[in-house]
């Protein structure tokens, strides 16, 4: 089933406020809560696309990427959150929009006066940011990259016990007497930042989470279409949580290494094509010139002028959300060597003695400037 619209999702414009996005997913996300739907399926499935959606639209980099690219712009692993969200993780990222100080640890419950019970929070571990480089056919075709990074993990033989002051709940309750009553509220415990665990053994060489840091290997899959300075994330690949807690993500920043032949220009890529005064005056059929997925032959018409733009379609970048392809735009210009023999020097002076009336009566040509100017209004 395709997935929906993000703001459609929330019931937003697409030129909502972050504060009306952020409003608009908490009452989705009331609304479709568990606590309130237990043993509803549907409603479970719409909480969690909520989240999706609200990961995305509440921040203000993604969201930019999600308006020009749509749910493409995520694909691969590439997004900021898509694809199979749990509970745990929603709790642990927004769950101060429930009221429950962050931690998931029961606020939402006594919201609705359910009281008692409480999550664990899931400590996520904080996200790595790397770049790599890439040429302009691997960003055409699209790129399975390898990479080394440095990430902390949790250390073998590293174990835990239930936290002592919160026993194992991750939060506490605390009581507060006021001319009302009792005013009961849930807090994350301080002892063990809301994880409900506390490190009972902790390995040689560890930090005081029990964590080390390790070189490991992670496979990149770069669409095709990426631009320099777009961002991809890798879900899980940050570091590892503490106190069992999930991953953080990579965040993979694109540089574009510069090409020996090429510019790029959003989708389109330009080349700029030497042609002897030969062929721009006689014309050749048969140059060939290279392109982004090999080499192509190109026509040179008779009395081709310098400068003249010839396109190529479809041989430019794709979108990254797949909508369509670039062209490759190459310019012709007269190929003019540094030094030239006394012979072609002769030659050189015989045309322009042959030559220089015609030039004369072009330059004052009204039609000729006409025809020159609209080359460049049509390409």
């Amino acid at each position: 089933m395709a997935k929906r619209d993000f703001y459609e999702v929330l019931g937003v414009d697409k030129g909502a406020s972050q504060g009306e996005i952020k409003k608009a997913y908490r009452k989705t996300a009331l609304k479709y809560h568990p606590d309130r739907n237990q043993g509803d399926n549907s409603a479970e499935e719409k909480f969690k696309e909520a989240a999706e959606a609200y990961e995305v639209l509440g921040d203000e980099q993604k969201r930019t990427r999600y308006d020009q690219y749509g749910h493409r712009a995520f694909e691969g692993n590439a997004g900021g959150g898509h694809g199979g969200m749990d509970f745990e993780d929603i709790f642990s990222r927004f769950g101060d929009l429930f009221g429950d100080g962050g931690g998931g640890g029961g606020g939402f419950g006594s919201f609705f006066g359910g009281g008692g019970g409480g999550r664990q929070r899931v400590v996520k571990g904080s996200s790595l940011r790397v770049k790599i480089k890439l040429t302009l056919e691997e960003m055409a075709s699209g790129v399975e990259k390898k990479i080394k990074i440095q990430r902390l993990v949790n250390a073998k033989g590293l174990t835990y016990d239930n936290c002592s002051v919160c026993n194992g709940q991750g939060s506490v309750m605390r009581v507060t007497n006021t001319i009302l009553g009792q005013m009961r509220t849930t807090q994350t415990c301080a002892n063990c930042n809301g994880s409900g665990k506390v490190v009972s053994n902790r390995p040689a060489g560890t930090d005081g989470n029990g964590q080390k840091r390790e070189e490991q290997v992670v496979t990149i899959d770069v669409p095709a279409g990426v631009e320099e300075g777009m961002q991809l994330s890798v879900r899980g690949e940050g570091n590892e949580g503490p106190n069992g807690g999930i991953s953080g993500d990579l965040v993979v920043v694109i540089e574009e290494i510069a090409h020996v032949d090429f510019v790029r220009d959003g989708q389109n890529v330009l080349y700029n094509l030497l042609v002897s005064f030969p062929d721009m005056v006689n014309g050749n059929s048969s140059i060939e010139v290279p392109t982004l997925t090999g080499r192509a032959k190109i026509k040179i018409p008779s009395g081709t002028p310098s400068g003249k733009i010839f396109r190529l379609n479809g041989k430019g970048f794709p979108s990254v959300n797949g909508y369509g392809k670039g062209d490759q735009l190459i310019y012709v210009n007269v190929f003019i060597p540094k030094s030239v023999t006394s012979t072609t020097k002769k030659i050189i002076q015989s045309l322009e003695d042959d030559g220089g009336a015609s030039v004369e009566s072009q330059a004052s040509d009204k039609s000729f400037f006409d025809g020159f100017l609209s080359m460049f209004r049509n390409n």
